[in-house]
């Protein structure tokens, strides 16, 4: 019997939830025919060419106007650091993208940039109850904080732990994370920053269909430095930043026994065996919110379309 975890079944939970409550209000699931987004836009990670220089971390922090880190950007002790507190760096809501060094027991350290996957289909966006979430036909997951009540489903839903709530702030209860640099550059075709800044062309932006065949052209063409399988194709449904890896992608910290289904296909077994108060609780308090403000709906995130038709590194 699969082995479920604490976080895999109040993920499972959540999700069947919003599931629930998107039924009821006539929100389509899509999880039954789920086709992904075949002209989204996506970032190929190349593990072995990423030199741990994180001046993508600098780049991301500039354009969306973060706090200086703790760390400067251009010291690498931040890489001993996370041996003594005995963790790696996440994310978090002054930093929405950060890089790890994994050391090998033979060969050279490799390093990992960590951000929002921007999954095909969130399980971010399936588990708030308040549509804070959307997915753009670009491929980014972007959000609104004016809607977010702090609710922190989406931290406990998402199945790489990206979302990081803003603890710093008692009156302002948002969930932070990437955003794709969308309204500043993907809207309008524009790779994220982090991604035109890399001197080791390591991140390669363009439509995600294409990375896939960029990703398994270097694979065939070097299979002696490349893992056969291309991360982020196929995992909860696939995501629009895809990995390669010169070592098991468990050894640099990715799950590899996450499901291959978007997370909301298990909502479909979890409603036939909970009670219906369960499912519905999103709802009621959905309602409240609204209530709270007065009637206001939120205003959908427009996207803008994307002009970018090749592949940008």
């Amino acid at each position: 019997m699969e082995k479920i975890t604490r976080r895999k079944f109040l993920s499972v939970s959540l999700a069947g939830a919003a599931a629930g409550a998107f039924c009821m209000s006539g929100r389509a699931l899509g999880a039954g025919n789920f086709s992904g987004y075949p002209e989204g836009m996506g970032v190929l990670v190349d593990l072995t060419r990423c030199i741990g220089c994180r001046t993508c971390e600098a780049a991301c922090n500039r354009e969306q106007k973060l706090p200086a880190p703790a760390v400067s950007f251009d010291d690498p002790s931040v890489f001993d650091l996370e041996y003594h507190e005995g963790h790696k760096r996440r994310t978090d809501e002054n930093a929405f993208t950060v890089v790890n060094r994994y050391d090998q027991p033979q060969g050279e350290p490799v390093y990992r940039k960590i951000q929002c996957n921007h999954c095909n289909e969130p399980a971010c966006l399936t588990s708030c109850f308040v549509n804070a979430y959307t997915k753009t036909k670009e491929g980014a997951v972007i959000y609104d904080p004016k809607v977010c009540v702090g609710c922190r489903n989406c931290m406990i839903a998402c199945p790489f732990r990206i979302p990081a709530y803003a603890y710093s702030s008692a009156l302002n209860p948002v969930v932070r994370k990437c955003i794709f640099c969308y309204d500043t550059r993907l809207k309008s075709g524009r790779p994220p920053a982090c991604v035109e800044i890399c001197p080791q062309e390591a991140l390669v932006f363009g439509h995600r269909k294409n990375l896939l065949k960029i990703a398994h052209e270097r694979i065939r063409g070097n299979p002696d430095s490349y893992v056969d399988h291309v991360y982020g194709e196929y995992e909860v449904g696939g995501t629009a930043w895809v990995y390669l890896s010169g070592v098991p992608f468990e050894e640099v910290g990715f799950d590899t026994d996450i499901q291959k289904e978007p997370i909301l296909a298990n909502a479909q077994s979890f409603l036939s065996q909970v009670p219906m108060v369960l499912a519905i609780w999103p709802a009621l308090f959905l309602g409240f919110h609204r209530l709270s403000t007065k009637g206001g709906e939120p205003e959908d995130a427009k996207g803008g379309k994307s002009e970018s038709e090749g592949v940008r590194s």
